[in-house]
């Protein structure tokens, strides 16, 4: 009888490393407007991506803003949730950088703010 094939041992030391990645049809304007939404560092960009980095000594993932040729289709599968201390602050501060307010909604004694970047896509904020 042949015994099956052992498994590959699983690193557990560290977590892979998170990139996100975010389409755009205009990604220098959509660069600027999460930047200054993230507070990030813009870096140089490289090829058809704009670079935003969090500052030094963040573990934040750092934001790729990719230039596409088509326009975002129906909704978002995966946004961002942003967590800050005052979310009608943020709120207010994420309109006048160009976002959008969409509604609000809570989940029990969770609530949240949707709202919208410069070219539609959706994302949270809600309080720390």
């Amino acid at each position: 009888m042949t015994e099956p094939a052992a498994s590959p041992p699983v690193e557990t030391a560290r977590p892979p490393g998170l990139v996100l990645v975010l389409d755009a049809l205009d990604a220098p304007l959509i660069a600027d407007f999460w930047a200054t939404a993230l507070r990030y560092d813009r870096q140089r960009a490289l090829g058809p991506f704009e670079v935003l980095t969090p500052t030094e000594g963040s573990e934040a993932p750092a934001l790729l803003v990719q230039a596409v040729g088509e326009p975002r289709q129906g909704k978002n599968r995966m946004h961002l949730d942003l967590h800050v201390p005052d979310m009608q602050a943020e709120a207010q501060r994420l309109v006048e950088l160009g976002a959008t307010r969409l509604g609000e909604g809570s989940l029990g004694q969770i609530e949240w703010i949707r709202m919208a970047d410069p070219e539609g896509n959706e994302f949270d904020i809600a309080t720390d």
